[in-house]
């Protein structure tokens, strides 16, 4: 087989997830609130702050970087006793995120299940490439696929496994090694900047789904940029790809 006709060949879709596969923020940001709220904190996120804050790939890493803004002396806090803090604030946003997606308040995107089941008809392998974490993951896909929800998935990168956050491309990267493909012969859908940024510094052409918290981000570089995946079908899906592969 020529590499031009193999660059042609779409295998595999990799996903990400808070924004992509659902529209999660402000959910999130409810939950970062009632954690902060638990602890006895007076932050509030609001929503012009919290799509600012979306910069920070990473719950920890956003909440370290707030702290840093609020408080400007927090070296003189010990480490470990600053490193605890967060890992207890995360622990109860994690919960209370858990609880909100189980009681219903977060639903798939328009068109993703439907591609999904599309893509697996098919042949295609499906991947998942976040920088949220496994327990979110669980949560969100459980309740919108079932209990089998994994079974659907060649791979699943996330928090605990890509510790250095989006927009390096360690995520995507390590999906590729899992699925052994070539970046060539898969599409990545993103919802940020961030996320853009992340996989094609991995070689990924991209399709860019923006939710009212990333509309605003500079999509330079995508393959497309659409509203959803309501409108999108396999068949469009290669043609796309295949007119970026030449």
């Amino acid at each position: 087989m020529s590499p031009s006709s193999t660059a042609a060949t779409l295998q595999a879709l990799i996903f990400d997830v808070d924004g992509t596969l659902a529209d999660t923020e402000r959910v999130h940001m409810a939950a970062f609130n009632h954690a902060f709220k638990e602890m006895g904190m007076d932050w509030v996120w609001d929503e012009a702050l919290y799509t600012e804050l979306l910069n920070i790939s990473g719950g920890k890493e956003r909440i370290l970087h707030y702290w840093k803004q609020v408080n400007p002396d927090i070296k003189v806090i010990d480490a470990q006793a600053l490193n605890d803090r967060i890992g207890r604030i995360h622990e109860l946003k994690t919960a209370a995120y858990e609880n909100a997606v189980n009681n219903g308040e977060v639903s798939l995107r328009p068109g993703v299940l439907k591609l999904m089941d599309e893509a697996l008809k098919a042949g295609l392998q499906l991947a998942i490439a976040t920088t949220t974490s496994p327990v979110n993951i669980a949560a969100l896909l459980r309740h919108a696929i079932g209990s089998d929800w994994r079974l659907n998935f060649s791979a699943i990168g996330d928090a605990s496994t890509a510790p250095i956050k989006k927009p390096h491309p360690q995520v995507y990267l390590q999906m590729l090694e899992a699925m052994q493909l070539p970046a060539r012969n898969c599409l990545a859908f993103e919802d940020s900047s961030n996320g853009l940024r992340s996989a094609t510094a991995a070689g990924l052409a991209t399709i860019v789904t923006p939710n009212p918290f990333t509309a605003h981000h500079d999509f330079t570089g995508a393959l497309k940029v659409v509203p959803d995946l309501s409108q999108v079908n396999l068949v469009q899906l290669r043609q796309w790809h295949g007119a970026n592969s030449r």
